[in-house]
């Protein structure tokens, strides 16, 4: 596949050019990543928004979702799994249930505990939402031969194997060796 330069290439070429210094192995790959990602926060908050969902919410029903039925889960582990302090997934939870889509249920084996469970109707939104953000980020690649999404993609998958510390694990130095 032929390259064409790109905004990623312009700044790389003026920051080898203004301070050489700050550029390492793992510059342009960054600045790839952030322009990446910057364009599918793009595309799926514009599809939040026809949903009328913000970031937060679409995180906690997608994540009830995937967790199989009864899509339910503790607001502890579920502020674990979507990255949210527990208070900012009380405060989403809140909305979500005066929406309907999110009901809490009472924990018969620990009356001091809940469980937020999707309702019926928030299934189908959450089902719904992952389809037209799956299209949404499907289209923006668009054009992209398969089998360079899929390079890239086991290229990621290699780079977050090489760096635990993304997930919570212990970090690595350049050779791949536990710095624990």
């Amino acid at each position: 596949m032929t390259t064409t330069p790109d905004p990623v290439d312009a700044w790389m070429d003026s920051w080898r050019t203004e301070l050489p210094e700050v550029e390492h192995a793992s510059s342009e790959l960054t600045k790839r990543i952030m322009f990446l990602s910057a364009a599918l926060d793009g595309v799926m908050r514009r599809e939040l928004t026809e949903l009328e969902l913000t970031a937060a919410e679409f995180d906690v029903l997608v994540t009830l979702r995937r967790s199989g039925a009864p899509y339910r889960m503790k607001p502890n582990q579920l502020a674990r799994s979507v990255m949210l302090t527990t208070g900012g997934t009380t405060n989403v939870a809140h909305r979500l249930v005066a929406r309907g889509v999110v009901e809490r249920e009472d924990d018969p084996e620990d009356a001091r505990s809940n469980w937020l469970r999707l309702t019926a109707d928030g299934v189908a939104l959450a089902e719904r939402a992952v389809l037209v953000n799956a299209a949404a980020h499907d289209a923006l690649f668009e054009g992209v031969p398969t089998t360079v999404v899929e390079e890239a993609t086991a290229a990621l998958r290699d780079l977050f194997a090489a760096t635990p510390s993304l997930f919570g694990g212990a970090p690595t130095d350049r050779t791949g060796k536990s710095q624990a």
